[in-house]
């Protein structure tokens, strides 16, 4: 119920207002079943915005600290997210990969949309990075189709580090669905998942028009981190008069 009043009262409209999003390709998203929406991130508007323009429902996996937060502001986001219908995954360690996939599969054994960032987390720069395998593994497993998506403008109008975005215009456009059924009974071959999720991040990069860029985000971020570290450690230290 909460997820309705959020999207119909509460939050949709001031999205539309604020990013007054342009809608292409809605028509591809299915009207009833299981799907993938697999989309680039940049932006943390991209967990409202989609959900908005959308006529069904769709559940995100979210990254587990959305609901770990510390005091009074972690307690309202990890109860906002979870009035949302949005799933907490723990990103550390050797299971969470795992554990991701079991989540997106529930959501899908149920008939649900399901949505996705391959990449993992968000562009620190705007650019596309490498995907992730996982939204390979549940696409085959749950044999749906994956609709790639493409949020443009929105880093722009929120970028990291951005509390209070922008007014800014928005497209979210969706592509036509892609069907894995070819690979059927190969979702535990390494080959055909990394062939799968550069097919998805191709049709996604198509879509966008970013740069790309054939690493994971996450690796570019921390030897960015690294590289201004050592800058810091490195620069010249002023005598004091």
């Amino acid at each position: 119920m909460f997820y309705y009043l959020l999207k119909y009262v509460l939050l949709g409209p001031l999205l539309r207002l604020v990013f007054r999003p342009r809608i292409e390709g809605l028509e591809h998203v299915p009207a009833d079943g299981p799907a993938i929406v697999a989309s680039n991130h940049l932006s943390f508007a991209d967990h409202f915005l989609m959900p908005a323009i959308l006529k069904r429902r769709i559940t995100f996996l979210a990254k587990a600290e959305y609901f770990t937060g510390p005091g009074i502001k972690g307690r309202l986001t990890a109860a906002f997210f979870r009035s949302a219908g949005q799933i907490p995954v723990d990103r550390s360690g050797k299971e969470a990969g795992q554990a991701a996939i079991r989540e997106g599969l529930r959501v899908l054994h149920k008939g649900e949309l399901l949505g996705i960032y391959p990449e993992g987390t968000r562009s620190h720069d705007g650019r596309l990075y490498k995907g992730k395998v996982g939204v390979a593994a549940m696409a085959l497993k749950a044999r749906v189709p994956v609709i790639p998506c493409a949020m443009i403008g929105t880093f722009e109008a929120q970028p990291p580090g951005q509390v209070v975005p922008r007014i800014h215009p928005v497209v979210i456009r969706f592509g036509k669905p892609l069907d894995f059924s070819r690979y059927a009974g190969m979702e535990n071959e390494k080959a055909i998942l990394r062939a799968v999720t550069d097919e998805i991040m191709y049709a996604i990069l198509t879509l966008s028009e970013q740069e790309y860029v054939d690493q994971y985000a996450a690796v570019v971020k921390a030897q960015e981190s690294e590289e201004k570290a050592e800058r810091t450690r490195k620069l010249p230290r002023l005598p004091l008069s």
